[in-house]
C-alpha cells in the first residue's frame, strides 16, 4: 500500500523532480521483483552473472552445477566467518585501482583471495609466494626483487603492479580474459597446448586439470559472495541492498 501511494504521488511530478524520479524507478524495480517467482528470480540472477564483463554460460547444466558447488563453498553457511569480507574490504579497493590503471578487468582483484587468502607469507610446495603466488622467476621477470633478505612478492602494491603486467601479457597472447584467468593458474604454455589438442578456446569446454578447471568458477563464486553478501548469508555486510538483489527477492542459494 505504501509503495502504491508513493507511486501515485511521485508519478505526476517525477519528470520535474530528479529525486522523485529516482524514487519512482526504485518503486518500479521493487514492484517487478514482487511478481517474479523464485524460479524467475534465480534465472534473472544467473543471467546477471559475468566474469570480466563476459556472461558465464549458466544455462549449461554442467556449468550451473559446478558454479553452485563453489558458490556453496564460499557461502556463510559453509564459512561461518566474515574473514572473506573483512579482507576484501581492507585490500580489494587498492588492488582494483592498480588493475584499472593497466586496463585489467576489476574481477581479477579476487585472485589474491583465491591464491593466498591475502596472506603474503604463504609459500607453495613449488616455491610460489606472496599475495599473488608468483614463482621467483616470474616475479623477477615482471619487475619484483626476490632473494636474500627481501621478497617483493610480499609487498601488496608492488606485487599487484607486477601481476597487472603479467595479466596484460597473457591477454596479448590469448585475447580472452577468461582464458587469461586460466592461464594465470596453469601457465600460458600449458593452456596453449590444451587448446591445440582439444580444438577449442572455450574455457567451459576445455578439459583441464582439476585446479585450473575450477579456477574461474572459484573467482566468479567469490565475486558473487563479496558483491551480494546478504544473498549468501553475510548479514553483517548487508547495510544496503546487494548489488543485484532487491528487498523483495528471496535468498535462493
Amino acid at each position: 500500500m505504501l509503495l502504491s501511494k508513493l507511486y501515485i504521488n511521485a508519478h505526476s511530478s517525477s519528470k520535474k523532480d530528479p529525486i522523485k524520479k529516482a524514487l519512482l524507478e526504485q518503486v518500479e524495480k521493487r514492484k517487478a521483483a514482487i511478481v517474479l517467482s523464485p524460479e524467475q528470480q534465480k534465472e534473472a540472477y544467473y543471467k546477471s552473472i559475468r566474469f570480466a564483463n563476459k556472461r558465464v554460460p549458466l544455462s549449461n547444466a554442467q556449468v550451473e552445477s559446478k558454479f553452485e558447488r563453489y558458490l556453496a563453498t564460499f557461502s556463510y553457511r559453509k564459512q561461518q566467518s566474515y574473514d572473506l569480507h573483512n579482507k576484501a574490504a581492507q585490500h580489494l579497493p587498492k588492488i582494483a585501482a592498480i588493475l584499472k590503471s593497466y586496463g585489467i578487468p576489476e574481477d581479477f582483484k579476487y585472485i589474491p583471495l583465491i591464491e593466498s587468502d591475502m596472506n603474503p607469507r604463504i609459500v607453495s610446495h613449488k616455491g610460489a609466494g606472496g599475495y599473488w603466488q608468483f614463482m621467483p622467476s616470474t616475479a623477477r621477470l615482471y619487475g619484483l626483487k626476490v632473494g636474500g633478505n627481501f621478497d617483493e612478492r610480499k609487498d601488496l602494491v608492488k606485487s599487484t603492479h607486477a601481476a597487472a603486467r603479467y595479466l596484460k601479457s597473457l591477454y596479448a597472447e590469448f585475447e580472452d580474459w577468461t582464458l587469461v584467468a586460466a592461464a594465470y593458474n596453469i601457465g600460458g604454455g600449458s593452456l596453449k597446448a590444451a587448446i591445440r589438442r582439444q580444438g577449442t578456446k572455450d574455457y567451459y569446454r576445455l578439459r583441464l586439470n582439476q585446479e585450473t578447471a575450477s579456477y574461474v568458477y572459484k573467482l566468479v563464486s567469490l565475486k558473487q559472495v563479496i558483491e551480494n553478501p546478504n544473498k549468501h548469508g553475510y548479514k553483517r555486510y548487508a547495510k544496503v541492498d546487494d548489488k543485484y538483489q532487491t528487498i523483495n527477492e528471496k535468498n535462493l542459494l
